[in-house]
């Protein structure tokens, strides 16, 4: 894979900015919102400027007690192909829990949480990254992600459990630094300390974006320009390993492209001056080769023996089948994942109950921080719908967001945002929760025109709660 260089995250709002912005090397489209048939005509002008595209995942949850969904896995493919990507990412995070290993409802977080950093939690990533890996047609790498909470009884920093994850399967890292600054601000870690335990040799590229602190806890938002702190830790890495490619990340609150260009600038300077004084130079290879993960030379942190095995050379994969790849490294997984994987499940779905359905906090967790989580995933939730379904915020005017929130704490979302944005209405309406009869009646057009087609169970007994609910509605 070539140099990447210096990119943006391409957002549909930006799209003519981005498009008109000198330097822009490459950039980065979230995959879910890439149709391969479809490819929106910003992104095919760029792709045939000769602009780099990368999809950015963030559904699969790899991370998560299930193994990867093959739908996601054929859907992340088929964007790779459709833009001719050189790599395609994803998230160390686990997105829903329960389901069939803990016979409990399937509950999703509309978010990226964090996974343990036991071995448990390892080996399970270990072999959904394998699966992963050889269902893409290009190479993987994975990002580290902001947490507001701490798993408690962990068995490795954040710098250990990439390591071993890399060591193990040869899986790309993405950095995000300003998720190591989120970190430092909510979790007490040290980024020098993460650092200086990376395979910095692994990392395919940077993010780099911008959030704010409320109340003692750094938000990772996207949304507010990137702070001093975040490009300082962009230095010190920079100063280890010269970066293939560097992103900056904005979601919302799109600032004039003047300043966009500007921030841009600072990233490329911030690289361009730490690369300088790096001895000796080192430089990431590319990430159409597997490497073998060694960790950088530190006097100050070296992981011990018995925590970080000695790395083991990686067979290239054009040499290798598809068999032989996902067995690669097989003796230092533990014999069975299955027990891995139920007791992985339990943990993640007690925690995503807690924070989504107001069952009690797990043991070992701090309370309040898991309270803070909680109305943030409800407040994200609420922001979200708001964008699919825009009319309903209209509609409601000042009342839709204390509505939604009130809604959210109580009703887990177990489908994607527009299942969420038709369950929030029908709540509303069976609730008898709209007194003014005009909204009544604005809320109820807009369900009844939205909530088909779907395949429709032909049950007698479902044929009878679907009438009845749509006469209910109606009314």
């Amino acid at each position: 894979m070539k140099h990447l260089g210096t990119g943006i995250g391409w957002r549909p709002e930006i799209a003519a900015a981005v498009e008109g912005m000198p330097g822009i090397d490459w950039v980065e489209a979230v995959a879910e919102n890439v149709c391969p048939g479809h490819l929106p005509e910003s992104l095919v002008r760029l792709r045939e400027r000769g602009v780099t595209v990368v999809p950015h995942g963030v559904s699969l949850g790899l991370g998560g007690a299930d193994r990867p969904d093959g739908g996601k896995l054929a859907d992340l493919a088929a964007a790779a192909e459709a833009l001719g990507s050189p790599l395609i990412t994803e998230h160390i995070a686990f997105v829903r829990a329960g389901g069939a290993l803990t016979a409990s409802p399937l509950l999703e977080a509309g978010h990226l949480l964090p996974v343990p950093r036991t071995r448990d939690a390892l080996d399970v990533l270990c072999e959904n990254i394998r699966i992963a890996q050889d269902a893409l047609p290009v190479p993987l790498a994975v990002e580290n992600i902001a947490a507001l909470i701490s798993w408690p009884g962990e068995e490795m920093t954040e710098g250990q459990f990439l390591y071993d994850l890399a060591d193990r399967t040869g899986v790309r890292l993405l950095i995000d630094v300003a998720n190591l600054h989120t970190n430092h601000v909510n979790r007490g870690e040290d980024p020098a300390k993460a650092l200086d335990e990376l395979p910095v040799e692994a990392i395919a590229y940077i993010h780099v974006a911008g959030g704010f602190e409320r109340d003692g806890v750094w938000h990772d938002s996207h949304a507010h320009s990137v702070p001093p702190a975040v490009l300082a830790i962009l230095a010190d890495l920079s100063s280890r390993v010269r970066p293939p490619g560097v992103l900056l990340e904005r979601d919302e609150n799109f600032p004039a492209p003047a300043e966009l260009e500007r921030e841009l600038t600072a990233i490329r300077e911030t690289v361009e001056k730490a690369s300088i004084s790096m001895v000796p130079e080192v430089s990431a290879p590319e990430a159409s080769v597997p490497v073998t993960a060694t960790p950088a030379v530190s006097d100050a942190v070296v992981p011990a023996a018995s925590e970080t095995p000695e790395p083991t050379k990686v067979p290239d994969e054009t040499a290798a089948s598809p068999a032989e790849r996902a067995s690669g490294d097989a003796h230092k997984a533990s014999p069975s994942t299955d027990p891995a994987r139920q007791r992985l499940a339990l943990a993640q779905a007690a925690l995503l109950s807690a924070l989504v359905a107001g069952t009690p906090v797990p043991e070992g967790f701090d309370g309040t921080r898991l309270s803070v989580q909680a109305r943030a995933l409800a407040g994200k939730r609420a922001d979200v719908v708001a964008k699919v379904a825009p009319e309903l915020p209209e509609i409601l005017a000042e009342a839709y967001r204390k509505s939604f929130v009130a809604y959210a704490h109580v009703h887990p979302m177990t489908g994607g945002y527009r299942r969420d944005a038709l369950d929030f209405a029908e709540h509303l309406l069976l609730g008898g929760r709209l007194e003014d009869p005009d909204v009544r009646r604005q809320v109820s057009d807009w369900w009844l025109e939205r909530s088909g087609p779907a395949p429709l169970s032909q049950h007698p007994a479902a044929r009878l709660a679907r009438a009845t609910r749509r006469v209910l509605l109606r009314r």
